[in-house]
């Protein structure tokens, strides 16, 4: 059995069910090549496709297959034929004896076939090696190189298509994006032995191949840290936003062993922005991907453990212990927790949008579908800064970005930089006192109905692409009966917890809750989930070091 190999140079791949003529072949390759190429050999025709359809998967190169006409079971030109689906730009000669070679001039049509070598071909210096360093030339020469990140190939309106590969981007794994209908999708495909309609596949550098992969396992997969290395630890920070990496980066770096646990990728919805441009130190802006980046591996330099995919559904006191309970059934216990799992966009209410989301409807700024814009009418849905941000962004691709405010101008939610940018810039159109009233199309999205809400004109408007960003709302249900909420959702802390100076019921402590602190001790809250928070980023960091600090009170 052949193995293919986990190095990158290309391969040179000899097929012949001799096993004398074989090691002849490879003896030659190996003299003259063995350098820069990674001669393989087989002794069959089936045997050999595996170890293509593995190098396929893994991403690494094959220049060269040379074939034996006359194989039992498979000949050479059944055996090229089927490893041109897996390897089209490798070179591809046939070995015949003298009495084969009118069928080695029919295989020239059947496979494309670059040069058919007679047996026995001695000297090699003379019949073999000009022959080879002519074909490894032309290929060297072409600009099709196999990729060896992780490629995902899918359907372009496919729901979980989109957010497999918004996942990757979020968590800043690069990845290739291969259409399954277009020939390198099906190649791919066919060496994973997958089906075309069970998409997304995504296969990994590694070459293992996924067929639509949980979230879960596609984390593990990549490298992402799953599972906590400890049951205890001194603080569990929930949520990876701005406030939940800037706790994480302050209470490891002052000794406290953190753990960060996200339920899908660090940087929560700032992680999403195209361009910040008002954080305190980056005169130059920048993404909130390459914030989010910068803060985790810097959380990980200090110690933190940061855990991607895990959801958190519970919270419970026991005792001086804090427990936090996972959607899959594990658990996790720590002296203190701080709560700081931001907001998610609200859901549309508009007719067919909850149809289209993910097939034309995206909530955020979808990196992902950026490229997809190009030359197309792309409309925004959204007042703030992330709407504004997405809008600038897009705007360098799109034929035109509309902007759709619900209110009669930008100035009451959005800062005053950005109105500035989006004034000066031509193809976005700003549409006030408008809103999205439905959503059509058949296997996508195709068209949207915009409503006038001063005059009541209603007009349809060809769209392929829209992008939400309604505000916003607090996923707290799993503190129900734990940890006092507002009427919204947001989570009270501090003088908020105090009525009429009189402490939150149950709370058993001599002193009143510290500043970011819950109704429940050691229990503290950062960033936009907090209530009355500023829904920024910098604030949000701000309050995640603010309630580092108010841990080590609590601790004392």
């Amino acid at each position: 059995m052949v193995t293919a190999p986990a190095a990158t140079k290309p391969a040179i791949l000899s097929v012949d069910d001799d096993p004398g003529v074989s090691r002849a072949v490879v003896r030659d390759l190996r003299r003259r090549y063995g350098a820069d190429y990674r001669i393989l050999r087989a002794e069959s025709g089936p045997q050999a496709l595996e170890a293509l359809r593995e190098m396929k998967l893994r991403g690494q190169p094959v220049a060269v297959l040379i074939a034996d006409y006359r194989m039992p079971g498979m000949d050479g030109i059944e055996f090229l034929e089927q490893a041109m689906d897996l390897h089209p730009y490798a070179r591809r000669v046939l070995l015949t004896a003298y009495a084969d070679t009118n069928a080695a001039i029919d295989a020239i049509n059947v496979v494309d076939l670059d040069h058919y070598l007679l047996k026995p071909w001695d000297p090699p210096e003379e019949k073999l090696y000009p022959v080879l360093d002519g074909l490894l030339d032309a290929w060297r020469s072409s600009e099709h190189r196999p990729v060896t990140e992780t490629k995902v190939v899918g359907n372009r309106w496919s729901p979980r298509c989109s957010q497999v590969r918004e996942f990757l981007a979020r968590n800043q794994l690069p990845y290739r994006w291969y259409l399954a209908d277009e020939p390198e999708g099906v190649r791919l495909l066919e060496a994973a032995g997958a089906d075309p309609n069970r998409c997304p596949v995504v296969i990994t550098a590694a070459g293992d191949a996924l067929v639509q992969p949980t979230d879960s396992a596609l984390a593990e997969s990549v490298g992402l840290n799953v599972v906590p290395t400890g049951d205890f630890y001194d603080l569990i920070v929930v949520g990876g936003g701005p406030a939940g990496l800037g706790a994480a980066v302050y209470g490891a770096s002052e000794g406290l062993r953190t753990v960060l646990v996200e339920r899908t990728a660090t940087g929560g919805q700032a992680g999403q922005s195209s361009r910040i441009e008002n954080y305190l130190g980056f005169p130059d802006g920048l993404s909130g991907a390459q914030l989010a980046d910068r803060a985790r591996r810097q959380a990980a330099k200090f110690g933190a453990e940061v855990i991607t995919t895990r959801e958190v559904v519970g919270l419970e006191v026991n005792g001086s212990a804090r427990t936090v309970r996972f959607a899959d059934g594990g658990s996790l216990c720590g002296h203190t927790v701080i709560i700081a799992t931001g907001v998610d966009y609200r859901r549309h209410p508009a007719p067919g949008v909850d149809e289209f989301t993910g097939r034309g409807v995206y909530y955020g700024s979808a990196m992902t579908e950026a490229s997809e814009c190009a030359d197309h009418e792309v409309y925004i849905v959204g007042g703030a800064n992330s709407a504004g941000q997405a809008a600038v962004f897009l705007s360098r691709n799109a034929r035109t970005v509309h902007l759709v405010v619900r209110g009669d101008s930008l100035e009451k939610s959005m800062s005053h930089y950005l109105i500035q940018q989006i004034a000066q810039i031509s193809n976005i159109k700003v549409h006030t006192n408008t809103e999205v009233t439905a959503a059509d199309g058949n296997d996508h999205l195709e068209r949207i109905m915009l409503r006038d809400n001063v005059t009541g004109a209603e007009e349809k408007a060809e769209a392929e692409r829209l992008f939400l960003f309604i505000g916003a709302a607090p996923q707290t249900d799993w503190l129900d009966g734990v940890v006092k909420r507002d009427e919204a959702g947001y989570v009270l802390a501090g003088p908020d917890l105090m009525v009429e100076g009189a402490r939150p019921a149950g709370w058993e402590l001599s002193r009143p809750p510290h500043h970011l602190e819950t109704s429940v001790p050691g229990v503290f809250v950062a960033g936009d989930v907090h209530a009355e928070s500023a829904k920024r980023v910098a604030s949000a960091v701000g309050e995640g070091a603010m309630a580092v600090m108010l841990v080590h009170r609590y601790l004392a």
